[in-house]
């Protein structure tokens, strides 16, 4: 399986006829919904949607909770770019070809870019419904987005804006929700770790386990944005609770904490608004 092979700008130029972007507006933040994360689309104001299989480059996500649209909308005073679905190095993708969306974002003039998604919490104190902000990642997929380009030795160690965790987190507090700071691990699937993986995991610092969200954020920061990623916790990893794990679990908690993920993305744009000096980008 494999993704359309064409320039990105050919996506770009697209989208910006489909939303009749004028020349010079631009997206405040551009974010990738993961499972559980799809509820923000329904608190977008002034929405346009276009399916993924329309824009060249692009085609349907094939996993349950990833519905493949591309959403345009105000959200909490920013101009937002809502990618509804990823695609997983598990459906048979590349790591250069997950990271479309990014690069759609990047070529659309998004400074910030916001990764979501759901995760298994590797500590025993983290619960179902729990956040994490993170701070840092492992890269155990085998894969990088940049491989086989010539300038691609960056330095990853500022990839993450951490200096956001402290006022959002404070935010949260008030609010009962409760967020951790951490690294994630993100490993190719499609099956779930081993307990023994688990277990390897932590000792390497690792905070939770995904199968996203690495390859797009190294993109991300190749292309120059600023980026934050949200971990839901919807499930303890394998072998920390004496269940097992199934794709159904991980939608259902999702389900469940739908208020709690759109709350959250406009706390972070408020504390991200101030960070900045309170100015998102200047729309024309």
């Amino acid at each position: 399986m494999s993704l359309e092979n064409k320039h990105s700008s050919l996506a770009a130029a697209f989208v910006q006829e489909r939303f009749a972007l004028r020349a010079g507006s631009v997206f405040d933040l551009a974010v990738v919904l993961g499972s559980g994360w799809g509820g923000l689309v329904d608190r977008l104001v002034d929405a346009q949607s276009i399916p993924y299989c329309e824009i060249p480059g692009f085609g349907a996500a094939s996993v349950a909770g990833h519905r493949s649209r591309l959403w345009a909308g105000t959200f909490n005073g920013w101009r937002l770019l809502v990618f509804q679905g990823r695609y997983h190095l598990y459906e048979g993708y590349r790591a250069c070809e997950v990271v479309r969306p990014v690069e759609l974002a990047a070529d659309l003039g998004c400074p910030r870019l916001l990764l979501t998604n759901a995760a298994g919490g590797v500590p025993a104190h983290f619960r179902p419904g729990d956040f994490l902000f993170i701070e840092d990642h492992l890269n155990l997929t085998g894969d990088n987005p940049l491989r086989g380009l010539s300038d691609a030795f960056i330095d990853l160690s500022r990839l993450y804006r951490k200096d956001l965790y402290p006022a959002l987190n404070q935010r949260l507090k008030s609010r009962g929700i409760r967020m951790h700071q951490g690294v994630l691990a993100s490993l190719p699937g499609p099956s779930y770790e081993t307990p023994a993986e688990v277990r390897m995991i932590e000792m390497l610092g690792g905070h939770a386990v995904s199968m996203s969200t690495v390859p797009e954020a190294i993109m991300a920061c190749y292309r120059g944005l600023d980026v934050v990623a949200l971990s839901l916790i919807s499930n303890h990893a394998a072998g920390v609770a004496d269940v097992l794990l199934s794709h159904e679990d991980v939608l259902a908690a999702g389900s469940e904490a739908a208020g709690l993920c759109s709350e959250l993305v406009g706390s972070l744009i408020d504390c991200w608004g101030s960070a900045d000096e309170g100015a998102p980008a200047e729309r024309q």
